[in-house]
């Protein structure tokens, strides 16, 4: 027997596109299709449902990512606008700088430097954070006075 699923469920799987596959071109048709509705009807549906049109969504997506390449990665800027599937860095600069308040290069400026997130794994942490000089005696010299 064939159940109709609620057009919500429909919607998110089209967010749910998006969330996946931010990076390459998605346009409404597309979107659509993935919620089996007609483009113009999905559109409708997914700003009273989400609060923002598709392309604002996929946007929001787009830079959320951008931003979080230029606190981790030392990429050019050029580099993360296409990475992140936009063509142009000029709207890109303009859309971050909307969306962040500032310019791509002053948003990774105000961070720390992408090595300082170098990881260190936890043994070395460990042996690293260990006193000097500890209790147990093993730090000492074999020779006694």
């Amino acid at each position: 027997m064939l159940t109709v699923q609620p057009p919500t469920r429909h919607l998110l799987r089209a967010k749910d596109l998006i969330d996946a596959r931010y990076r390459e071109p998605l346009d409404v048709p597309a979107l659509a299709a993935a919620a089996h509705m007609s483009p113009a009807h999905f559109s409708r549906a997914f700003r009273t449902a989400f609060g923002e049109t598709p392309h604002q969504y996929l946007l929001t997506r787009r830079l959320e990512r951008a931003a979080a390449l230029l606190r981790s990665t030392d990429r050019g800027v050029a580099e993360i606008c296409f990475l992140v599937g936009l063509r142009s860095v000029g709207s890109f600069t303009t859309s971050f700088g909307r969306a962040y308040g500032r310019t791509p290069t002053a948003y990774r400026a105000a961070c720390p430097p992408a090595a300082d997130y170098a990881r260190i794994p936890t043994c070395m942490l460990a042996a690293y954070a260990r006193p000097a000089s500890s209790r147990f005696g093993e730090d000492r010299s074999t020779t006694r006075k």
